[in-house]
């Protein structure tokens, strides 16, 4: 008889990269929040697709702790933690590193939905409840919702994935002609609207007339920072990382974006650290 192996997710150097920020920043957050006391503040950790909780590392080969662990590892702890995966088999994982820990909520289903409904109006600002939170999918799995929802709550910060993979390869076409329907329609999803039309493209003489053009990862990257500002209502989103592949390829911007000016500032000199960072 075959024994099935654990759910566990193998991860590049990157992710491994975006594992230390996390944990780099989980512990002066919660060290913060558990030291004010007037008024005393309840602080949580939700990871929207949680995963199983481990992964194995591409460059090693060995278990690491996924963010879910890091989390849990955190000293002072957070008041409690929410856990999200649409896999069955992932959550089941979760459960076990969960353990018979109280203060710890897994939930098995789609996010989007499961934060809306469940989650986020635990965390409600008049009820001095604050919020970190990881929304980290591999591609353009999210809802502009969940995004604003965090932003206009005063009371939940995000570390968010903008999978820059996902998006050129299935909607960013040269010939904006050429993208199916229901690839736009995930950006679109994602975005809020269809705005990132007008940054993506531009307009440019042709031959035969103007044509559209194609523009950069970058001016797509500064429009969507500004969106999380002037849309979604985060005060402070300092300029994101962009994580490579081993190719220098883009695969992901990693955003973060917050109500206080100390979570910005703890949070751009973290990513100053990694963001020149060569590959071992």
């Amino acid at each position: 008889m075959t024994r099935r192996k654990p759910p566990f997710d193998e991860i590049g150097y990157w992710s491994e990269i975006k594992l230390e920020i996390i944990k780099e920043y989980a512990a002066p957050y919660s060290r913060i929040m558990s030291a004010q006391q007037h008024p005393r503040l309840q602080h949580v950790y939700i990871d929207g697709f949680a995963g199983a909780g481990q992964h194995v590392s591409r460059t090693s080969g060995e278990i690491v702790a996924g963010s879910p662990t890091v989390a849990l590892e955190v000293d002072p702890p957070f008041t409690h933690y929410y856990f999200i995966d649409i896999e069955a088999t992932k959550t089941q994982q979760l459960e076990q590193v969960a353990g018979q820990r109280s203060d710890v909520d897994v939930f098995h289903g789609d996010c989007n939905k499961v934060l809306l409904e469940k989650v986020f109006p635990e965390v409600d600002y008049k009820d001095f409840k604050r919020g970190l939170c990881l929304l980290d999918p591999y591609g353009l799995h999210l809802d502009w919702q969940v995004i604003a929802a965090a932003g206009q709550s005063r009371s939940i910060e995000i570390f968010l994935n903008f999978p820059m993979t996902d998006i050129n390869r299935n909607v960013l076409r040269r010939d904006p002609e050429k993208t199916r329907t229901d690839q736009a329609e995930r950006l679109t999803r994602y975005w809020g609207d269809d705005s990132w039309r007008q940054v993506a493209y531009r307009s440019v003489p042709g031959l035969f007339g103007d044509m559209e053009e194609k523009t950069t990862n970058e001016a797509l990257a500064k429009a969507f920072r500004t969106r999380l500002r002037e849309v979604a209502g985060f005060q402070y989103v300092p300029e994101p990382i962009l994580m490579r592949n081993t190719k220098g390829g883009p695969l992901y911007y990693l955003y973060f974006a917050a109500h206080k000016p100390v979570a910005a500032k703890i949070v751009r000199d973290i990513l100053s650290k990694y963001r020149n960072r060569a590959r071992p």
